[in-house]
């Protein structure tokens, strides 16, 4: 029945639960689960060893009917609203009901999935912006959770008055209606708790994403000090809420003795012979310490009340939001164009302006159709309105036949490279192959360890910036889609992947050619080829038509005529180098080659008990004299709290003796001061104790936090790309909000609880010395139990734990690539996917709730064991005892089943719980960066001359790796411009990192201006360099706060670097100009804009080495001219190092590096380069760069 009576097998696969073909008295008293219990004590447990969920709790059989119930309830509100709106003019508009359709549901735990997954793939974009990644998981965890908490607690709702009124009626039986004046005293008590607990404040997470950006910025102590100052606000209101706690807990832990002192007052006022006898006495305190149980409880399922309401209203305005309207396109238009536009307005919000404007334009079938356009002009977001993604303001549009679309900024998810390819289609491996060849993946393939199998990682880190943007490609091309949006996915490749790209999947002659081809691009090398042009201007198509048409109309495309020829004249000269793979092979090298290969690991479930180690350091955060001050402040109320009941028991025996009834009423009166005395004694140590644990608990909450944070911002880029998000988020949330919540609360009962047990002990061995023989075997028993238990319950907890983090990345990477899911049409297979991952989770928490109530039986049996001993030795005793010895002992092995069976469940809890500290301090152990700042600092205006030397250097990104970088050794001189180019996979973006030291070093040094990086701190280094990054990187904040974080430069000064950039005028027709609310990631910025706001960075953080990682890649060609005269103007003193894609942006540089496979091939003048025919003659052919009279001729 403990556990022994089933056979162990080594392991079982995934079984489920007995609990529905279990007998009666299996399932009372859950002997069904015993086998688990067992099988944990013998070998830590695996996933495969838990039952697996009732179908009538899984996802699959709960989320249809919630979602079934909430449009229900959606739909009732509407009617209710319009019935309203009849009788009244101005009816309070009111959101339909979540606990409503909850209670119609009876499965709340499962929101997780019936809410945020079909909401968030529904949610329209002004929704999107008023609800971030974060707050949607904060949403899930949290308040999700919160509701989950409530069901738990439900019954207490009405048990605990039932317990309350049953303990009050058997009091009036003993002591008639002086009971009256103790419920007077819970009816003023308890209201008060509630009002105190609805002060109580939310935790509020923050997340922090972009690292890189802050690493190579060197504002890792600037974000950290923001995060801190936030983290110190909510600390605040969790110290006001812990303070109504400890006047709670003064009420509580005095409302028995408020109670028993109101009533015997009463009970002697009422008649002056009443005597308080040892019948009367003990029965009353036992009913008196029957009420401490629900009247704990009550307030704090009242506070769990108050917050679920405050989450529910949460859920309810997340729920209630906007939803993408199908009617903002019609997508079953059966007329003779593809895609038809008629005086079509659209904007990202129904209130806002309009983003594109009275837009007539017929996209027939099959046509190639070019959308051009300077940043900001509309181009992406006419690709948003047809995909149905804007609100339609005015206008028709319409769409016939499935659609694919590939995003400017590349959307990869965290599997192998097939499956982001197939994308949940069936495989047909000749079509397959005919696409990998055609987005020239075929030589990445050679290279990559386990080809297509290759797990990409989380964010696609395993391939390159050009890499991730041909998988999306080819994901689009599979999917057999009649309409292809594709929204620049030639800028951030190679010359000569972005032709091979065009002739053989988007041009007329590729896999595509028969389908409706939308290409956004700044490439007007492509325009004669296309069927269409769509020039966009400021929201409007200011031209549309053939290039013949529009070269005929127009003076700028005459000009442009003039560029098309000289590219003609460059495609004469081009070898045909894209027949078969093999050739392609020698130049196409995977972003990683044999250098950077990751693979996501999965999260390390520790084994075993918690290290005394991890208790250790949560005492230290806790601080010493805290936790002494503890254990103090406890031991005084639990003897003041047995001294009580001692002068109850010797005040009984008295009044037994009592002769003289006079003499009786004048030491009644000092009998009962001294009695309030000791209560009033224990209430202030009880406040005390309260105090001191709330100061302690802070003290912890705070100084864990911020060794997560300083661990984390410490840790190296490479931990990043190796960890999912969701196993470093759910540290930030769930196992911190454990820490702040749930762990001092445990170990305050548990050291009530220890110290409650063993005074309990010594009163009951002292009464009835015999007691001790029964004593020891139940408490081994009770101990027995609780190991036996808590192996399981530990690993069940880890289990649970690591099964989150899946739950939270896959969420997290679904909000990120919402609009291509939406555009595929893939919303129920991510939905699916989902609740997949959530059901995994929930099986660890069924298992987890099973494991308690498991415990909870077993403690209880014991417990009534124990009261049963006590109460035979006193019967066998007979008259040697007394009565109020024998009420004495009673009353207390009463009290000791509860405070045992409380003691093993918190032991359990902390143990468990422990397991939020354990991995909270997992981080700490690993390797980190360097140290920001050493002891050695380069001088104040280090570097002056801007001269950067790598001598035979060599760079890995892991030990286990080969190099990535080998034998690198060249030298800039002072204020030189360096262009470095090669393949995809060269080793450029390596070579950047190598500066910065995001990767260190395996040999050789870095010098610049005399001084080897790497004697250096990091902070000292990445100060005084300067980069505009190949991704750009922008903050949820206002635009001010991405330009200065650091808040140390003038308006004026903002202003003049955002005329520079050409972003002056767009920034003045904002309303709210440099106060402008940047969403996150920049998403309100075209990804032109958000790479000129790094340019403005830049250029307020002027250093005197900038390197530019492939900094103008989505940014026209007119644009990116005036850009590149802005950098050689306001950079002319400094050193650049320009990584580019568009050879144009570096032809007129010093000198030109040029690598492959992660060596330098070739170094010197551009036009050297160029006379010498090697691999950057190839280069400069591919992109139509010819030499004419010893001078370059740029296309721009």
């Amino acid at each position: 029945w403990f556990g022994s009576v089933w056979r162990v097998t080594p392991a079982f696969s995934y079984k489920c639960s007995p609990e529905k073909s279990a007998s009666f008295f299996s399932k009372v008293t859950y002997s069904w689960f015993s086998r688990v219990i067992t099988l944990g004590y013998k070998r830590p447990l695996e996933r495969e060893d838990l039952f697996e969920l009732n179908e009538s709790d899984s996802s699959y059989t709960v989320c249809p009917i919630f979602e079934k119930q909430w449009r229900k309830e959606v739909l009732r509100n509407q009617e209710r609203q319009k019935v309203k709106a009849s009788f009244y003019k101005e009816a309070h508009t009111k959101k339909p009901s979540l606990l409503y359709a909850l209670w119609n549901t009876f499965k709340s735990v499962l929101i997780q999935v019936a809410v945020f997954k079909v909401v968030a793939l529904l949610l329209s974009n002004v929704s999107r912006q008023k609800f971030s990644t974060g707050e949607i998981i904060n949403l899930m965890s949290a308040d999700a959770q919160q509701l989950m908490d409530l069901t738990a607690n439900l019954n207490l709702l009405w048990s605990a008055p039932f317990q309350i009124l049953m303990a009050i009626y058997l009091l009036w039986q003993e002591l008639g209606p002086a009971v009256l004046a103790g419920v007077a005293v819970l009816v003023f008590v308890i209201p008060i708790n509630a009002l105190a607990a609805t002060k109580i404040k939310k935790l509020k997470i923050i997340i922090v994403t972009h690292l890189q950006i802050l690493k190579l910025y060197a504002w890792e102590p600037s974000y950290k000090n923001k995060i801190i100052k936030i983290r110190d606000q909510e600390l605040e209101f969790q110290e006001s809420a812990r303070y109504l706690t400890v006047f709670s807990m003064l009420t509580l832990t005095c409302i028995p003795f408020l109670v028993s002192l109101a009533t015997f007052c009463v009970y002697f006022l009422l008649d002056e012979g009443n005597i308080l006898t040892a019948t009367k006495v003990f029965t009353s305190m036992s009913l008196f310490n029957i009420l401490r149980i629900p009247l704990f409880e009550l307030p704090t399922v009242i506070s769990t009340v108050v917050q679920t309401k405050i989450s529910l209203g949460r859920l309810e305005d997340f729920l209630h939001t906007e939803e993408l309207l199908p009617q903002n396109i019609e997508t079953n238009y059966i007329g003779d164009h593809a895609i038809e536009f008629t005086d079509a307005s659209f904007s990202w919000d129904k209130t806002g302006m309009p983003v594109l404007k009275d837009l007539n334009i017929k996209i027939p079938e099959g046509a190639l159709v070019a959308v051009v356009g300077q940043v900001g002009s509309g181009k992406s977001s006419m690709l948003s309105a047809i995909l149905g993604e804007m609100e339609k303001l005015t206008g028709v549009v319409q769409r016939k036949g499935s659609v694919a679309y590939v995003s400017q900024q590349a959307w990869i998810q965290n599997c192998i490279l097939q499956e982001n390819i197939l994308f949940g289609s069936f495989m047909k491996k000749e079509f397959y192959e005919q696409v990998l060849e055609a987005c020239a993946l075929l030589p990445d393939l050679e290279q990559l360890p386990k080809g297509d199998q290759t797990e990409i990682g989380e964010r696609g880190v395993n391939i390159s910036g050009g890499q991730q943007h041909r998988v999306s490609l080819a994901r689009a091309v599979y999917s057999g889609a009649d309409i292809y949006l594709l929204d620049d996915p030639l800028s951030a490749v190679d010359v000569h992947v972005g032709k091979q790209l065009f002739e053989k999947v988007i041009g007329s002659l590729g896999l595509l050619k028969n389908k409706t081809r939308i290409l956004v691009t700044h490439n007007l090398t492509l325009l004669p080829q296309m069927d269409l042009i769509v020039v966009m201007e400021s929201g409007r198509i200011a031209q549309v038509g053939t290039y013949q048409e529009l070269l005929s109309k127009t003076r700028n495309l005459t000009n442009l005529h003039q560029v098309i020829s000289e590219e003609e004249k460059g495609k004469d000269t081009m070898k045909n180098k894209f027949k078969i793979h093999k050739t392609l092979s020698c130049f196409i090298r995977p972003s990683l080659d044999q250098g950077k290969q990751f693979s996501m690991k999965k999260e390390k479930i520790p084994v075993g008990g918690v290290k005394f180690s991890i208790i250790l350091q949560y005492l230290q955060a806790f601080g010493w004299l805290w936790v002494w001050l503890t254990m103090v402040t406890y031991l005084g109320q639990n003897l003041v709290g047995i001294g009580q009941n001692l002068w109850l028991s010797a005040w009984a025996k008295e009044a037994k003796n009592m002769t003289d009834f006079t003499e009786w009423k004048q030491i009644r009166s000092n009998k009962l001061n001294i009695y309030g005395l000791l209560g009033l004694i224990k209430g202030l140590f009880v406040c005390s104790g309260a105090y001191v644990i709330t100061r302690g608990s802070l003290a912890a909450s705070r100084t864990m936090y911020v060794q997560l944070l300083n661990n984390v911002l410490h840790l190296p880029i490479q931990f990043f790309e190796t960890n999912s998000t969701g196993q470093i988020i759910s540290r930030f949330t769930k196992d911190i909000f454990i820490i702040d919540m749930r762990l001092h609360y445990y170990l305050r009962l548990w050291v009530n609880c220890t110290l409650d047990v063993i005074g309990t002990i010594l009163v009951i061995v002292g009464a009835l010395p015999l007691f001790i023989l029964g004593i020891i075997p139940l408490v081994f028993f009770y101990f027995s139990i609780q190991r036996y238990y808590v192996a399981s319950s530990r690993q069940i907890r880890r289990l649970t734990g690591a099964s989150r983090s899946p739950v939270i990345s896959h969420f997290s990477e679904t909000l990120s690539g919402v609009s291509t899911i939406r555009a595929f049409g893939h919303q129920q297979r991510f939905i699916q996917q989902y609740k997949e991952v959530v059901n995994e989770n929930l099986v660890c928490f069924y298992n987890n709730v099973i494991s308690n109530r498991w415990l909870s039986v077993r403690l209880e049996f014991l417990g009534n064991l124990m009261v049963l001993f006590a109460a035979l030795l006193a019967v066998l005793a007979g008259n040697s005892i007394d009565s109020a010895t024998v009420g004495l002992s009673i009353s207390y092995a009463l009290n000791i089943t509860h405070s045992l069976n409380f003691w093993v469940k918190k032991a359990c809890e902390i143990e468990t719980n422990a397991v939020a500290v354990e991995r909270v301090c997992e981080y700490e152990n690993m390797d980190k960066e360097a140290p920001w700042i050493m002891s050695r600092r380069p001088p104040l205006q280090w570097p002056n001359k801007g001269v950067v030397e790598f001598i035979n250097y060599q760079a890995r990104y892991r030990d286990d790796l080969g190099l990535a970088l080998q034998d690198i050794t060249f030298k800039t001189h002072g204020e030189e411009k360096i262009g470095i180019v090669g393949r995809t996979g060269a080793g450029k973006s390596t070579l950047s990192n190598c500066l910065f030291r995001i990767v260190e070093r395996a040999g050789g040094k870095i010098i610049i201006d005399g001084i080897d990086i790497s004697t250096i701190g990091l902070h000292d280094l990445r100060g005084k360099l300067n980069i505009i990054p190949q991704h750009p990187v922008l903050f949820s904040g206002t635009l001010k706060m991405n330009l200065d974080p650091l808040n140390k430069y003038s308006d004026s000064k903002l202003w003049e670097v955002l005329e520079l950039c050409h972003l002056k005028e767009f920034v003045q027709s904002l309303p709210e100009k440099l106060l402008h609310e940047i969403s996150e990631g920049g998403e309100n910025l075209s990804m032109g804009q958000r790479q000129l706001v790094c340019l403005a960075r830049a250029l307020l953080r002027k250093t005197k080495i900038l390197i530019l990682d492939e900094a103008t890649a989505s940014i026209d060609f007119e644009t990116d001219k005036l850009v590149q005269t802005t950098i050689r103007k306001e950079f002319s003193d400094c050193t650049i190092l320009t990584i580019a894609h568009r050879l144009q942006s570096i032809i007129d540089s010093d000198r030109v590096l040029v690598l492959d496979s992660g060596s330098i091939v070739e170094f010197e003048a551009p036009q050297n380069l160029i006379r010498q025919k090697g691999l950057f003659y190839e280069m400069t052919t591919d992109a139509g760069i010819t030499q004419e009279s010893g001078t370059e001729k740029k296309l721009l």
